[in-house]
């Protein structure tokens, strides 16, 4: 016979690990210091105004 199992503690341990991949994710997305943002704006800034660049007039 098996163990029976507590679904609360099932249920708290599940919120727990979403939680914390849910935290892994916003510090990728959001755990970038000043340089590194900087660096994204204004590599984004160049790559907008090379294709503004390349448009063509109608």
């Amino acid at each position: 016979m098996s163990k029976p199992v507590n679904l609360n503690q099932f249920r708290k341990a599940k919120a727990r690990k979403e939680g914390r991949a849910q935290a892994d994710e916003n510090a990728v997305k959001f755990g970038r210091s000043k340089v590194d943002k900087e660096l994204e704006r204004r590599r984004s800034q160049k790559a907008h105004e090379t294709l503004d660049q390349h448009r063509r007039d109608e």
